[in-house]
């Protein structure tokens, strides 16, 4: 069985047991349990902590994981990832209080707290800074005001506690995350157990971003309808009853589809409807 380690926790866990969920996998009933088996699929979940997930996968005894880029590159775990999943995105900064540094340039000789120790000393030491980092867990806005840290690098969403605690972000990003499949480094690329499983998640990211679009239209004006769906590969199209009518169906992109569905309409294109997608293969 393909074993996959998944977040038992956290913000990537409910998001992670939903995508496996439309992929078509068994996901657990209980909070609590900690491994379940999809015999059907040939599948076997492991519900660990996010931070572990990496440790395991690096060290062979879980297939793949689900876990973030952030918790990936703090571990240092001899793993690497293979797909992008879209959902739990954020981004570490440095902040601090205001006048402090403009730039990484300025943390030279500084002490920076953090709860991603790992990533903010790798950043540093590929930027040439030599900076000190404290390692804090949780609620690293405090350690500037106690006299812990200069400045701290954590995740900004709004930016509302930095605010409130009187600091402001500065520089360019550490880094942008979200969830990921991951693999240990240099394992079997094209295992066909895996490649399904991808094929799975690509599957259901895939229904996330399209709706399908049916509408009808006169022959004359189907060129210009053709560009505004071109659809994956081309966009099929039927005769209809009526002569000098077709129906035309494609794939389109579900962020643009009402803008789409009224540049059809003012092309003469009528019947226009959209559909959504639960599963595919491209």
């Amino acid at each position: 069985m393909l074993r996959i380690a998944v977040p038992n926790k956290g913000s990537l866990s409910g998001p992670a047991a939903e995508m496996l969920h439309e992929a078509g996998y068994q996901q657990r009933r209980e909070s609590k349990e900690l491994r379940i088996v999809d015999p059907v699929n040939e599948v076997e979940f492991f519900y660990l902590r996010p931070r572990d997930i990496a440790i395991y996968v690096s060290s062979g005894r879980l297939d793949i994981g689900i876990t973030g880029r952030d918790l990936l590159i703090d571990s240092g775990a001899n793993a690497e990832e293979i797909l992008p999943l879209g959902f739990a995105r954020s981004t570490f900064r440095f902040a601090a209080k205001p006048g402090t540094a403009n730039g990484i340039e300025d943390l030279a000789d500084k002490t920076v707290a953090t709860s991603y120790e790992g990533i903010v000393a790798k950043h540093l030491a590929d930027s040439g800074i030599d900076a000190s980092v404290v390692h804090l867990d949780g609620a690293v806005e405090t350690a500037i005001e106690l006299g812990v840290a200069e400045v701290i690098a954590d995740v900004v969403e709004t930016g509302t506690s930095l605010r409130n605690a009187g600091l402001e972000v500065f520089g360019e990003p550490i880094m942008k995350s979200e969830a990921i499949v991951i693999r240990r480094t240099g394992a079997d690329a094209e295992e066909p157990k895996v490649q399904q499983f991808l094929r799975r998640l690509q599957g259901v990211l895939v229904a996330r971003t399209y709706v399908m679009m049916d509408y009808d239209c006169r022959v004359e004006q189907l060129e210009k309808a053709v560009a505004l769906t071109p659809g994956l590969e081309s966009p099929t199209v039927s005769p209809l009853h009526n002569e000098g009518w077709v129906a035309v169906r494609a794939m389109v992109p579900a962020k643009e589809a009402q803008r789409i569905m009224d540049d059809l309409y003012d092309i003469g294109a009528r019947a226009i409807l959209t559909t959504a997608i639960h599963a595919c293969r491209l």
